[in-house]
């Protein structure tokens, strides 16, 4: 592709004509990716500055660096931008050719939820005949084709490339995880957003925010990012009212807006009875009532899948039909899931990583528990230290006992983790184990039959990270291998 068509969305500084007929092969922000005919864009980040690799970028055969600081070698082949973050997102949509436009892309934002349901999104579409992607936090999909992923939300390049890819597999949907930091760095600027969904705000990420005023500002770019025109394509933002923020969040999208909830909304569900099955649950939708039953277990599961209803509807799908895909699907992985396990108790395992997020997994627990809960939990090192103490006071209201462990320490001392967790807890029904393993075999040890056994904060992960290293550790793993010193059964 010439210069000048990567270059077509982007405001220049200065003029670059010398380089408009130039073929540019690759576009990249990293130069270890460079190669013959690429086109380097240089971004200055909060611990590197990219602009300093210019000159090793045209060595190894970039045609020419896009900068936002003009070099002070004049003779280097550059382009000027006012934001070279900016423009990375403008050059990913032009050199990929728009791929978002020719798909129905679903972007999924709040604290809670957004693995759950762009993975709800993914089988319902399946279900109904339709070609679906994912990009998130467990993997990115191309159909049935899964990649591996680094951040929750990618990179403008990589997220517009796996469009691309997914135009040429004749995907009709893309599942779109949107993560705070990715709103706040514009990772997401140029995606032709069709439906976004909005799940709730709890305490998280405020290391990096500040706030919880700027951490719901991050959010609501999703909102404004789903465009300012009626014309084209029918748009839809999907809301949860029942959440404080949610009511705000309507108010900033100049789209329609369709809300949900347990105790109001457009799509509303009540009547909600659940076991160690699954949930039965009454949705009211335009004056008509229809009860549904899903493997899926627990109130925050109604409101996953309420939203991925919602997102439904506004792809258009038939409602019925959409109704019809509900008992079928199955639970994600590291989501309330139940792990088989020789001791013969309900073992779960659950990215539970906010005091929300804690909170309604323990609900849920009580709420099929017949008697004592063990929850074993930590707190995550170099991240937001003020939710320890909340985490550590959730568990041990809900839980008979609870351990407190590791979960990706980090550079932190995982012991200094724990103290913060239990500083100024009145509450003693707690036992400290720092390796992560022995905590979930104590709490299998302790295990009655008719107990539950919750694992939470890693969820689908298979790592452990410490200050020296990134292990594999899985809980899952853990609990499935756990052999009982006398054996049960």
């Amino acid at each position: 592709m010439k210069l000048n068509n990567v270059l077509k969305y982007c405001f220049l500084l200065e003029p670059a004509d010398k380089l408009y007929d130039k073929d540019i092969t690759t576009i990249t922000q990293d130069t270890r990716q460079v190669t013959e005919g690429s086109l380097f864009i240089a971004i200055e980040g909060a611990t590197f500055d990219g602009h300093t690799m210019s000159h090793s970028a045209l060595e190894k055969g970039a045609v020419a660096v896009v900068v936002e600081k003009r070099p002070s070698d004049p003779t280097m082949p550059y382009i000027l931008v006012p934001d070279t973050k900016k423009a990375l997102a403008e050059i990913a949509n032009a050199f990929y050719d728009n791929p978002s436009e020719q798909l129905k892309v679903v972007g999924v934002t709040g604290t809670n939820g957004k693995t759950t349901i762009t993975h709800l999104i993914d089988q319902i579409a399946n279900h109904l005949g339709h070609k679906a992607g994912i990009i998130g936090t467990m993997y990115n999909k191309i159909d049935q084709k899964v990649l591996p992923t680094i951040n929750t939300t990618p990179d403008s390049i990589t997220i517009q490339k796996l469009f691309k890819k997914m135009n040429q597999a004749k995907v009709d949907v893309a599942a779109l995880e949107v993560s705070s930091h990715g709103l706040a760095q514009g990772r997401t600027w140029g995606i032709d957003f069709d439906v976004a969904v909005f799940t709730n705000l709890t305490q998280d990420h405020l290391d990096f925010h500040g706030s919880m005023e700027e951490y719901f500002l991050a959010k609501s770019l999703l909102f404004s990012q789903l465009g300012n025109t009626f014309a084209g394509k029918h748009k839809l933002a999907v809301i949860n009212c029942d959440d404080p923020y949610g009511r705000k969040m309507g108010q900033l999208t100049s789209m329609n807006v369709l809300t949900y909830g347990c105790g109001e909304g457009d799509l509303q569900a009540s009547n909600i009875g659940i076991d160690s099955t699954g949930t039965v649950f009454t949705l009211t939708f335009q004056g008509k009532s229809y009860k549904l039953q899903t493997q899926l277990i627990g109130e925050f599961n109604v409101y996953n899948l309420l939203a991925a209803i919602g997102v439904s509807i506004g792809l258009g799908y038939n409602f019925r039909d959409v109704l019809e895909a509900i008992p079928t699907i199955r639970p994600v992985m590291g989501r309330f899931q139940l792990v088989p396990n020789a001791k013969k108790v309900a073992a779960i395992v659950d990215y539970a990583h906010t005091p929300d997020g804690l909170e309604n997994v323990l609900e849920t627990a009580q709420e099929i528990a017949t008697k004592k809960i063990y929850c074993v939990v930590g707190c995550g090192g170099d991240r937001d230290k003020t939710k320890r103490p909340v985490m550590a006071e959730i568990a041990l209201k809900y839980a008979t006992k609870a351990i407190f462990t590791t979960d990706n320490p980090r550079k932190e001392d995982p012991r200094k983790i724990v103290e913060e967790m239990i500083a100024g807890s009145r509450q003693d029904n707690y036992l400290i184990e720092l390796d992560r393993q022995k905590a979930i075999q104590l709490a299998l040890d302790l295990a009655e039959e008719g107990d539950i056994v919750l694992v939470a904060g890693k969820g689908h992960e298979t790592y452990q990270i410490t200050a020296d290293e990134t292990i594999h550790f899985d809980d899952s793993e853990v609990i499935s291998e756990y052999r009982p010193e006398v054996e049960v059964g």
